[in-house]
């Protein structure tokens, strides 16, 4: 008997380790055809989300332009100490360049870059071009000072080594309604027919706030009302709630459009009922974009609250008022906590998408409606400024992940002080 459980106990000893083998062998294979499920949404998320995201950040601060055109007056204004005017060296290659810069198309861009700098760049560069010295001609820095003075200014070299870096900080601080000053490399605010973007950032941020109040201050009331319904009623009602989204933005939009004009439904009931005497004035002013943005995102609030209602127990109402609490009194303090959850994560996907909003205030609001991303569209459409665009587009960007980052720490208090 003794030998027997000798034996067998050598063969499990030997079995263990090939069922461990085996063990580990299928968790490999477990492992990786997960990773294979996943793998198509990483692409996708990859491709069509971090991507373009990287791409954008990258365009704010890329600076390519004066590169490309003028490299070796780039090469050049390398060891300049920006004290006095360059050596005649930088004078020829700079006119080598200009001349090859025009042979390659490259002017426009070179000269919009520089314009940002100094506003009269452009017309220098087109000027310096129209009489541009000859290679034979003994003295290129004599030649285009007598072009233009400019050329002997020590503020237009500084301008045009701080335009060569292959990154500026400029877009991010024209966004912010700031500059770095040519002569002394000192970061200013920018001049005030310039400073317009802290005021439309404030303007997209107010607007986005108020849609975001008036989505809760509607949206409270209705998310109750379908949590404390019947099952079959609330997800009849429900459908009501969902409805929008089965219709076009620009349709939605349109139609607020023509619902709000001076001839239009809401101002002839107004004055049917005799509460006005006069249409007043709903479209192409902030109260219509605050109307059609209030309707378009007021199911992003419902239903983050509905979904954290519907698990609420009506139990603790009805026990604090047992317990002779005031009907208001218990809601308030037993049931609106609970709806915390709800409530931010509604507000946050709302006040989010509500500052990103592009179709809806340019075509209800007017000219001093307008929100951010209008001027992302506008730079990327109709001036072809990726720089600015970027910028613009990555400070919003960096708004939401602060809001988020907000949001985390509120719902996740414990997590952040562990």
């Amino acid at each position: 008997m003794s030998q027997s459980a000798v034996n067998q106990s050598g063969q499990t000893q030997e079995q263990t380790p090939t069922l461990r083998a085996k063990l580990r062998k299928s968790e490999r294979s477990y492992k990786f055809k997960s990773l294979l499920l996943i793998a198509p949404l990483f692409l996708f998320v990859l491709v069509c989300f971090a991507f373009p995201i990287g791409t954008l950040l990258s365009r704010s601060v890329d600076n390519p332009d004066v590169n490309t055109a003028l490299p070796a007056t780039v090469e050049a204004l390398a060891l300049w100490k920006g004290k006095s005017l360059p050596n005649e060296h930088t004078f020829e290659a700079l006119v080598i360049d200009l001349a090859n810069a025009k042979e390659n198309g490259q002017i426009g861009a070179l000269a919009k870059r520089l314009s940002y700098e100094i506003p009269a760049y452009r017309t220098l560069i087109s000027k310096t071009l129209r009489n541009l010295p000859a290679s034979d001609v003994a003295s290129k820095r004599d030649a285009l000072i007598a072009i233009d003075s400019s050329w002997g200014e020590l503020n237009y070299w500084k301008a045009l080594k701080q335009a060569s870096a292959p990154l500026t900080p400029y877009f991010l601080l024209a966004a912010l309604d700031h500059r770095i000053d040519s002569a002394t490399g000192n970061i200013v605010k920018a001049d005030p027919n310039q400073s317009i973007y802290v005021d439309i950032f404030a303007r997209t941020f107010a607007i986005g706030a108020v849609v975001t109040l008036l989505c809760l201050v509607l949206g409270f009331p209705v998310a109750y009302w379908l949590a404390t319904l019947p099952e079959g009623k609330s997800n009849l009602l429900m459908i009501c709630v969902l409805l929008p989204f089965w219709t076009s933005l620009i349709v939605r939009t349109a139609a607020w459009v023509v619902l709000l004009q001076s001839d239009g439904l809401i101002n002839r009931s107004l004055m049917f009922l005799g509460l006005i005497d006069a249409p007043v004035q709903l479209v192409f002013n902030r109260t219509g974009v605050i109307i059609a943005m209030t309707h378009v995102l007021l199911p992003f609030m419902i239903l983050p609250l509905y979904s954290v209602m519907k698990n609420i127990p009506g139990n603790y109402v009805r026990a604090a008022i047992s317990l002779g609490a005031h009907p208001f009194v218990a809601f308030w303090r037993v049931y609106v906590p609970q709806t915390f959850a709800g409530l931010a994560a509604g507000a946050l996907l709302t006040f989010i998408l509500a500052i990103g909003y592009y179709v809806t205030p340019a075509l209800v609001g007017g000219a001093a409606d307008q929100m951010v991303s209008y001027f992302v569209a506008f730079y990327t459409n109709k001036t072809v400024n990726w720089g600015m665009a970027s910028a613009l587009g990555s400070l919003l960007l960096i708004a939401t992940l602060l809001l988020y980052g907000v949001y985390g720490k509120l719902t996740h208090p414990n997590q952040s002080r562990s």
